[in-house]
């Protein structure tokens, strides 16, 4: 097999080497002590939460459509549990998260919020709809369908 060579460079080599990247990390620690910790409502949670909601809807439907099922609750003084339905649905929230609680704790005046996620099993509703429940949820809507199919002996099936 033939080594091609560009000036003393091969591109084996060059293909086989390992990058060399210089790590560092940076840790940068926000003092919350000294900032406000005022006292927050159930109620100026979810207001704040509706209005996000809103604004989403008319301008990002895909992340509204994601997150719309989420449930934010004030747990203790300085705590919000988030309860999502989905790993998906959790990673579209992760997009706008941050700028959304950076903005409740401006309007609180409380900046030792701290945000806890819990998966919410109960609030995925997956409801596979079989001919007959569909047919039987538009019955309810218009009972002249129960003589339709006592007269045409529909499918259901």
């Amino acid at each position: 097999m033939k080594r091609a060579s560009f000036g003393g460079v091969s591109i084996s080599s060059f293909m086989n080497a390992k990058p060399e990247i210089a790590e560092t990390e940076e840790v940068f620690s926000i003092k919350t002590e000294n900032l406000p910790k005022n006292h927050f409502t159930e109620t100026d949670l979810q207001m704040e939460w509706s209005v996000l909601l809103k604004n989403l809807q008319n301008k990002n439907v895909f992340v509204f459509n994601a997150i719309k099922s989420f449930k934010l609750e004030k747990k203790g003084e300085n705590i919000i549990q988030v309860l999502f339905p989905s790993d998906s649905a959790k990673t579209e929230f992760d997009k706008i998260s941050g700028e959304f609680f950076n903005h409740f704790k401006r309007k609180v005046h409380n900046h030792s919020i701290e945000i806890e996620y819990i998966r919410d099993f109960e609030n995925l509703k997956i409801e596979v709809l079989t001919k007959r429940k569909i047919y039987e949820k538009f019955t309810e809507k218009n009972p002249l369908l129960k003589d339709l199919d006592d007269l045409m002996k529909f499918d259901l099936t």
